[in-house]
């Protein structure tokens, strides 16, 4: 009668070590991903050209999305963000520089 509370206390055990190892696993598993998600997100941060340590952060600008530095306080546009801005502003200055030389 010993033997069979000895196999069931070891059962037991063994349930309880199996579970163990998989929440362990499972933490492990979700640390992996969120350090590998920073990691994605740093890499896709897009460094400013002037300033070598300062981050580009997307900004809205008149319905177009520019980048801008937090540090310099820069603007930088992508190819298709200058004609977008330009278009939007053709009878303001920046369009008058950059826009159709109607006049």
């Amino acid at each position: 009668m010993s033997e069979i509370f000895e196999d069931r206390k070891i059962a037991l055990e063994e349930e309880y070590f199996r579970r163990k190892e998989r929440e362990t696993i499972e933490k492990l598993r979700a640390k992996m991903t969120a350090e590998e998600q920073a990691k994605a997100a740093a890499a896709a941060a897009v460094q400013c050209p002037k300033c070598a340590d300062a981050t580009l952060q997307p900004v809205m600008f008149e319905g177009v999305q520019i980048d801008a530095c937090d540090k310099c306080g820069g603007v930088w546009l992508d190819a298709n963000e200058l004609a977008a801005v330009t278009k939007r502003d053709e009878s303001g200055w920046f369009g008058r520089l950059f826009g159709s030389s109607d006049s």
